[in-house]
């Protein structure tokens, strides 16, 4: 099965700041990515060169088997996006501006905005300026779904909507990759994320960080805790790769991806640590640790 999106070493810069630093990545059909990150860390510009708003200053950016730069017209009538701040006109009522977006589609863009509309409640006659937030956000996703886009790209959508408005994008999501599509999600909503998301990307200084299924994230991801006895400050024999460490008084934590089945063994049978605690992390716990890094000295 053919890709729906890919970046094949992308690198962008603005002025002196480099903020995708040699990016490659794939996105599969029938699958809902999480793209995570710190403001800055290069989310909305990765958005904006798959749809070919943006430049890359090298690399290649590919959508649908499309080049992003070259053949971005293309790209976006077959796209659906919906951007942080939707730009929508206040004067116009929900089905004018459904009339006036159904030119850049096909015959059936109406009735299914239509029925989409009708599905989230909204009022055919009201004016958009008259509405509240939740309610804009609503007509956006109907613009952005209406014409069955085979990729729905979605940056902070939920940002500042009710639980419930929240609840019926989570919603949507889903039923979008049930069908075969993809929806590409930028979002700082991680609880809600972990609900929805088949796969996790993290942006960390340009780079991705992550990219990888999130069961698989999840399942290969240890937090391990632990103390030092008798203020020894030795650092424990932790195996596997370390994503995280930090100590505060006698207590270590740590994040290890691929820890070996033997790790235990290794810190029960050293008598200078005691009370070994092992668990798998949230994505939210995840995610944290990838931005703190390495807090404290570690000889491993």
């Amino acid at each position: 099965m053919n890709p729906m999106f890919e970046f094949r070493k992308v690198s962008r810069s603005f002025g002196r700041q480099l903020v995708l630093d040699d990016v490659s990545f794939v996105g599969e059909p029938g699958s809902v990515i999480a793209l995570l990150g710190e403001n800055g860390a290069g989310k909305t510009t990765t958005i904006r060169i798959l749809l070919g708003l943006l430049e890359p200053d090298g690399g290649t950016a590919r959508v649908f088997g499309l080049d992003s730069w070259e053949h971005g017209d293309q790209i976006r009538r077959r796209v659906g996006y919906v951007p942080d701040r939707p730009a929508l006109y206040d004067w116009m009522t929900v089905d004018e501006i459904g009339w006036f977006c159904a030119g850049f589609y096909t015959r059936d863009f109406i009735p299914s905005y239509r029925k989409l509309v009708s599905q989230f409640g909204l009022p055919l006659e009201k004016r958009i300026g008259s509405m509240s937030k939740g309610m804009k956000a609503k007509v956006n996703l109907a613009l952005a779904i209406a014409h069955e886009p085979d990729l729905l790209v979605m940056d902070e959508p939920t940002s500042g909507l009710d639980p419930i408005v929240r609840r019926e994008f989570l919603e949507s999501m889903v039923d979008i990759a049930a069908q075969g599509r993809t929806v590409l999600l930028s979002s700082h909503q991680i609880v809600e994320v972990e609900r929805v998301a088949d796969v996790i990307a993290i942006i960390k200084n340009g780079k991705v960080a992550v990219w990888e299924p999130l069961e698989d994230l999840k399942s290969r991801t240890r937090v391990i805790t632990l103390h030092s006895v008798n203020g020894t400050t030795a650092t424990p024999p932790i195996a596997g790769q370390i994503i995280h460490a930090g100590k505060h008084d006698r207590q270590w934590k740590f994040m290890v991806r691929d820890w070996p089945e033997d790790g235990p063994n290794r810190l029960q049978d050293n008598e200078s640590f005691t009370g070994l605690e092992v668990r798998q992390p949230t994505l939210e716990e995840i995610y944290v640790g990838y931005m703190q890094g390495i807090e404290t000295p570690v000889n491993n």
